[in-house]
């Protein structure tokens, strides 16, 4: 994984996106900026940030993604080996369903994932020092280089999406006592059913991450 390192940026999903659409980069690829001043968040909203933290995109052809992976469960299949790389580390970060990160009762940061030109792009946000408002920071002290090597090493074990389902299903439980969004409509997890596929029935309704 080659790292492009940014001073500032509005967003690194977008500028990933600008660099692979104008075939200006081989993949994988990924973009670090110490600053972000346009980011994208869940359903639009904007995830911009304060100089410390982790604003990071990275992609990867699809032709290098695990054969059993449905790519609408992609978020929760590179989310999940984050949280696992911190765990490694030393966290006790956990994967609310289906790509924000939380320590305790608190957002620490997200993920989200779009397809660009047989590529998957992966978005992420990450509180490492210093968080706005309602919102917490990682509850380790890990230096940005740290924790973007050990991640990528991760994620070249290339490991089947059954590998990393298997242990996320059994954490699965922490987030019954929180909500996501459908079509715009708050949906809580207490009784949300996960399926294998990573999507989850809800009111006899199946709902992907789509994110």
């Amino acid at each position: 994984m080659k790292i492009s390192y940014l001073e500032s940026v509005g967003s690194t999903q977008n500028y990933l996106k600008e660099l692979i659409k104008e075939e200006k980069i081989e993949l994988p690829h990924a973009i670090v900026a110490d600053m972000q001043t346009d980011g994208i968040g869940s359903r639009g909203s904007s995830w911009s940030g304060m100089e410390g933290n982790l604003f990071l995109s990275f992609a990867i052809p699809l032709r290098d993604m695990p054969s059993d992976l449905k790519l609408e469960s992609s978020s929760i299949y590179f989310a999940f080996i984050l949280k696992e790389t911190l765990t490694e580390f030393g966290s006790q970060v956990w994967l609310k369903w289906p790509n924000d990160f939380y320590v305790g009762q608190v957002k620490i940061g997200g993920m989200i994932t779009t397809l660009v030109k047989e590529s998957i792009i992966c978005g992420v946000g990450l509180n490492l020092v210093i968080a706005p408002k309602e919102f917490g920071t990682l509850d380790i002290t890990l230096s940005r280089e740290e924790l973007l090597v050990k991640y990528f090493e991760n994620i070249k074990k290339n490991s089947s999406w059954k590998q990393v389902f298997s242990k996320y299903e059994l954490e699965f439980y922490q987030s019954r006592n929180f909500f996501t969004h459908a079509n715009n409509l708050e949906i809580s997890l207490s009784d949300a059913q996960l399926q294998s596929d990573g999507s989850i029935i809800s009111n006899s309704k199946r709902i992907f991450s789509l994110r």
